[in-house]
């Protein structure tokens, strides 16, 4: 197993001098005394940072009330798993709520830090884990969400995706090797035809492509969001048999490691290095760790459809079955709803979901014979089959409800910002609209149709929640990122602006005075 080398200690920013004295995973042995001695009473770097390691993350905005960040390799959890996940949310009452993300994963609210230990072992007992799924580690690996079951898919990805996860984290039970990178990294591992995982904005992806007649992935880097920079991932110029994925994994990870900067952390994700190396350099000393070298890209990848969202009733390549995806408004469930699609993934599927990266729902392999049963449930009342088309590929970060970062309160405000527009204006077809609340982009605004993302702007002499807006961002096949159109509109002019935006873009219709007011 590669071993982490620590950096010069000469050179060593706050954040790089706390990794040195003590290694994230450290505190995994220290939980009980933590909950013991209360969060108040916590070494400041353990609270604030050293807890991400494990998944915990302390919100300012509400102390106390801690966030667990798990891992969900591919998005997938079982029945079994999300009432495992959905009973401790239960404990915390109105405080207690789960958010999907856009790496197809779950984040809990309201977890206090004294049930942090009986939690870790109700997790551990379910197969779950939140080991490294934060700060400078290896994030949630996505893949296609209907990967195994559409029909038009390249390559099954799930247990490359899980093999993957094993290796950045010994089997869920922490890796040391992993756990000082000079800051956060995505990996993704698409099979679909569709670029389903949004390849563009990780350090790594794998995408499906042919070379010579046989299918494997070329291979993109680099990509990635920040406060200071916006950078769509390049391509290595390799392509790769699914038997390497892992090994190139590991490798590229060894590399940034050990050589990525460090000085500036507004300046350390992989394309940093990238830049300073120059792509053919970086190919080598890649292809050096990894022991044999890479083979060319091929000519073409296999993305050729435009992205879907997978919402509705759709025929799995299994004679007979069929997954439903249901549209979680802005991502937000309770304890009782994760009971209820848990129930729903029992009764009329195989006992298992899918969360995806528009923060949505997806329950596979329910036969023919219950889908009209299945529709008629109460809980597609609030979850949607048929969303209504700007609510239907809505997706938002957090907000200033729970994050210090955020300059504005987002989920909220993007459902009812999307209701009173729909009311307005009549559309052709969906528009993809994220909203996030600082510029650290976690709601993607870039690779939006409409992106929104959180400012402050002056407004009758006050300061007033803003959005700066984003146009022409693409996913699918020849995706590229939006460019930033409008600066600091206040919020509460907002609706106007996005009635001008999408009848001026996207050939929406307004809707008569009398018909909007029905």
């Amino acid at each position: 197993m590669a071993q982490a080398i620590a950096p010069a200690s000469s050179k060593l920013t706050k954040f790089e001098k706390f990794k040195a004295e003590k290694d994230g995973l450290q505190v995994k042995h220290e939980l009980a005394t933590f909950a013991r001695l209360g969060w108040e009473n916590l070494p400041e770097d353990d609270l604030n940072h050293r807890l991400k390691w494990l998944g915990v993350f302390f919100r300012p905005v509400t102390p106390g009330k801690f966030m667990l960040r798990m891992r969900l390799p591919h998005g997938i959890c079982t029945s079994g798993q999300l009432r495992v996940l959905a009973s401790i949310v239960e404990r915390y009452g109105d405080d207690g709520s789960a958010d999907i993300t856009t790496r197809q994963n779950l984040q809990l609210r309201g977890i206090r830090l004294d049930d942090i230990p009986e939690i870790f072992q109700q997790l551990d007992r379910a197969g779950l884990t939140s080991i490294q799924s934060g700060m400078d580690n290896v994030r949630n690996i996505t893949g296609s969400p209907v990967a195994g079951i559409d029909a038009d898919e390249l390559i099954d990805t799930r247990g490359l995706v899980r093999k993957v996860q094993d290796m950045i984290t010994n089997n869920g039970d922490g890796n040391p090797s992993f756990t000082n990178l000079p800051r956060k990294f995505n990996i993704a591992i698409d099979g679909s035809r569709d670029n389903s995982v949004h390849a563009e904005i990780n350090d790594i992806a794998f995408i499906p492509a042919y070379k010579d007649g046989k299918l494997g992935f070329n291979v993109v880097v680099g990509g990635f969001f920040s406060a200071s920079r916006v950078a769509p991932a390049i391509p290595l110029n390799a392509w790769v048999d699914p038997r390497d994925v892992v090994s190139l994994c590991e490798a590229i990870l060894v590399v940034y490691r050990d050589h990525g900067p460090r000085a500036n952390r507004q300046k350390s994700r992989l394309m940093w290095l990238i830049d300073e190396w120059g792509i053919e350099k970086f190919r080598a000393v890649v292809e050096k760790q990894l022991g044999f070298p890479l083979i060319a890209a091929a000519e073409q990848d296999e993305y050729c459809w435009d992205k879907r969202d997978h919402i509705g009733i759709h025929a799995q390549k299994q004679v007979g079955l069929n997954y439903a995806g249901l549209h979680i408004p802005v991502g937000r469930l309770n304890a009782r709803q994760m009971f209820d699609l848990a129930r729903l993934a029992d009764i009329y599927g195989s006992g298992e979901l899918r969360f995806t990266v528009e923060q949505n729902v997806i329950i596979p392999n329910i036969p023919d014979s219950r889908l009209a049963v299945f529709t008629q449930e109460p809980l597609l009342k609030t979850f949607s089959i048929a969303p209504v088309p700007l609510v239907r590929e809505l997706v938002s970060c957090t907000g200033s409800q729970f994050c210090n970062f955020a300059l504005i309160e987002t989920k909220q405000r993007a459902l009812a910002v999307a209701q009173a527009v729909t009311d307005r204006v009549k559309l052709p077809r969906p528009v993809r609209i994220h909203w996030t609340g600082c510029p650290n982009s976690c709601g993607q605004p870039q690779v939006a149709d409409i992106g929104l993302m959180g400012s402050k702007a002056r407004k009758d002499g006050k300061t007033v929640e803003a959005v700066d807006i984003f146009l022409g961002g693409k996913v699918g096949k020849e995706a590229h990122l939006g460019d930033r159109v409008m600066k600091g509109i206040p919020c509460e002019d907002l609706n106007d602006v996005l009635v001008d935006l999408l009848v001026e873009h996207f050939q929406a219709e307004r809707k008569s005075p009398a018909l909007a007011e029905a």
